[in-house]
């Protein structure tokens, strides 16, 4: 049972709280919680040439790797359209028409964030991508070089990786 919660930091990204806890048992105790204030969304683009992915760097843990596009939805914001908005944004390609696969909260005992996944089937491309910094590049990758990807540890992070797990498990890739 959760008693109340007091905030140690809050920004319009992240909060950090202590929580007081109690257990079924009865024993209590304070517990941190990172509160997420809005959801994340990522896309799984597939076409005729493989999968849309961006190669980038993360400086929290120093390391490259293959990304699907996402990222935060905005407030009041529809949250497929978001995700549309992020591939747009971050690879300058249009996905087609997006379809739900699942989501999920991937640190359900430290956070209450929330992944949205989609899956496009095709993507137009407009040109340049409008947040170039994203990544190093974009590509297309056919699927046979996404699973050695993956397998090699180039697909490190949680929300692609599930995704693309995801897809692969359940014939969609």
């Amino acid at each position: 049972m959760l008693h109340g919660e007091t905030s140690i930091y809050e920004s319009p990204w992240v909060g950090l709280r202590l929580a007081d806890v109690e257990l079924p048992d009865g024993r209590r105790f304070d517990h941190h919680v990172v509160r997420m204030p809005l959801p994340a969304a990522g896309v799984v683009v597939t076409g005729d040439a493989g999968v849309l992915l961006l190669w980038r760097h993360r400086f929290v843990t120093d390391s490259w790797g293959w990304e699907i596009p996402a990222g935060r939805v905005e407030a009041g914001e529809d949250i497929a359209a978001g995700a549309a908005r992020e591939v747009l944004e971050e690879t300058g390609w249009e996905p087609g028409p997006i379809e739900p696969l699942i989501a999920y909260h991937p640190s359900n005992g430290l956070s209450d964030q929330s992944f949205h996944l989609f899956q496009a089937y095709g993507a137009t491309y407009v040109g340049p991508p409008s947040d170039w910094t994203e990544s190093e590049r974009v590509e297309w990758l056919p699927v046979d070089r996404l699973r050695s990807e993956i397998s090699a540890g180039r697909v490190t992070d949680g929300l692609s990786l599930t995704a693309l797990c995801w897809c692969l498990a359940f014939g969609l890739l």
